[in-house]
């Protein structure tokens, strides 16, 4: 067998020279294929019984082609490393790193936002050693894990009291159920949303043990309309931001201010589900305007929900901020510990929030506001860079030229707004089929290379690439004549 590796999940190829055709006695047993240098590298890597299950798997294969006519055996050697390039391929992980240039900065599909250093540092170190997770070192006695984060929760949003959950779909299940189970909770029609995944409000909603009450009409809710809906078995009133759509033309909408107004007559909460929540003012770094969450807590909101791994840029969290007997409330909930983080993540939550203490460096600390916020004029740069290189390595089956794109936020944050952005359009000789074996060999990379295919060609979107180096050597690892 000739040193070339053995594609994906192929353990053994038959040699290709003429010779005598193979019979199955010319065929090492298994004892003589683990005896090998090669089987020992095997067993060291993967234990004994897998490299022998391996082994026979590649065995059976040669039996198959000595009975189709093969021609010379393969040697143990040979079928050792059919049988390492077989667990190899195996063993090779789908939870890899990639490279997304798809567009999308904070893909959904791919992880969202992509954290700072602070946060790897803290996640490494809370894995590494035991933690003082629910443990306070001043007194010696059992702490809570949310003291690691509640007094920055605090500092930054303005809120009397903070709590930490999975998501933020787990932080609205959560405080509905604590706010509203087994009674109603008032919302506007225009704010009934469907997330990500087919997860719908209403059902959400069901879940955590509220009746839905719903005002107004699509396009247009008033205050009348809320008020109106009050009853005794009025739980909260439910304020949702619409991050994902927007509804444009004859609307009406009633502020959270003015629902706050109406929430304290009641004498009921507002909670608002703010969803992809930011702290910051982001019209600061060039991007549209969004609500913060300082904001929502100032305008009189009793509950105000937001998640943690998307415009904040940090881990999945879900952070529910309020007032201290609401939150109290909530942490009483028996399904508080169903939902609760692990000590790796929240220590990666808190050194996410500690950048925020410092706004004049987020950007060049924090990787996802530093992609949203990179000019274009750098990211053209980059494609004019990389453009001659990209060729070479996809071959002359296909032509790459840079070119001018639009990015968008992604995660449902500002669906209408898109940033200019440049990249790399890849265009087939062959048509739309060489098109997609290209797409498909770039997922297949080592470290996968994900983009988009529209109007004929492959975009990759070059606002998320930060390291050309590791970039242009995965792609080493395209063979171009098979693209041909």
């Amino acid at each position: 067998m000739s040193d070339q590796t053995a594609s994906p999940g192929a353990a053994f190829e038959p040699p290709t020279e003429t010779a005598r055709p193979a019979r199955l006695r010319d065929l090492a047993s298994v004892s003589n294929i683990l005896a090998t240098d090669v089987a020992a590298v095997l067993v060291d890597r993967f234990g004994r019984r897998a490299a022998t299950e391996a082994i026979r798997a590649v065995l059976d294969e040669a039996r198959q082609a000595v009975r189709l006519g093969a021609g010379p055996a393969p040697t143990p050697d040979e079928l050792a490393t059919g049988a390492l390039a077989r667990l190899e391929a195996h063993a090779r992980s789908d939870l890899r790193p990639l490279f997304n240039l798809t567009g999308t900065v904070l893909h959904t599909n791919l992880g969202r936002a992509v954290l700072a250093e602070a946060a790897i540092e803290a996640a490494v170190a809370a894995m590494r050693d035991p933690m003082a997770l629910e443990y306070d070192l001043a007194s010696g006695r059992r702490g809570e894990r949310d003291d690691h984060l509640r007094a920055l929760l605090c500092e930054l949003t303005g809120a009397e009291d903070a709590t930490v959950v999975n998501n933020n779909a787990g932080a609205v299940l959560l405080a509905l159920n604590t706010l509203a189970g087994g009674r109603e909770a008032i919302v506007s029609r225009g704010e009934l949303i469907e997330i990500g995944g087919a997860f719908r409000m209403p059902d959400i909603m069901q879940r955590a043990g509220a009746r839905l009450v719903e005002v107004g009409t699509t396009n247009r809710t008033h205050a009348k309309d809320y008020r109106a809906a009050v009853t005794p078995e009025t739980g909260v009133i439910l304020k949702v931001h619409t991050s994902n759509y927007r509804i444009q033309g004859f609307t009406a909408e009633v502020s959270a201010a003015e629902l706050a107004a109406i929430a304290e007559e009641s004498h009921v909460p507002l909670m608002h589900d703010l969803g992809s929540g930011t702290l910051v003012d982001l019209a600061r770094y060039g991007l549209q305007r969004e609500p913060t969450v300082r904001e929502a807590v100032a305008q009189g909101a009793g509950i105000v929900t937001f998640s943690g791994d998307k415009l904040l840029g940090g881990p999945q969290a879900g952070f529910i901020v309020g007032g201290k007997a609401l939150i109290a409330a909530i942490n009483r909930n028996p399904m508080k510990r169903a939902l609760r983080v692990d000590k790796i993540r929240l220590a990666a939550i808190a050194a996410t929030l500690e950048l925020y203490r410092d706004p004049d460096r987020l950007a060049e600390r924090l990787p996802a506001l530093r992609l949203l916020a990179r000019p274009q004029a750098e990211i053209a740069a980059q494609a004019r860079r990389l453009a001659p290189l990209v060729a070479r390595a996809v071959g002359e089956a296909f032509t790459v030229a840079a070119c001018d794109c639009r990015s968008q936020i992604g995660s449902g944050a500002l669906p209408l707004d898109t940033l200019a952005s440049s990249g790399l359009v890849i265009l087939s000789r062959g048509g739309t089929r060489a098109l997609e074996r290209l797409a498909a060999a770039l997922r297949n990379l080592d470290w996968p290379v994900i983009g988009r295919i529209e109007a004929g060609g492959l975009v990759l979107d070059l606002r998320c690439l930060s390291d050309e180096a590791v970039f242009l050597s995965s792609l080493s690892g395209l063979d171009s004549h098979a693209l041909a």
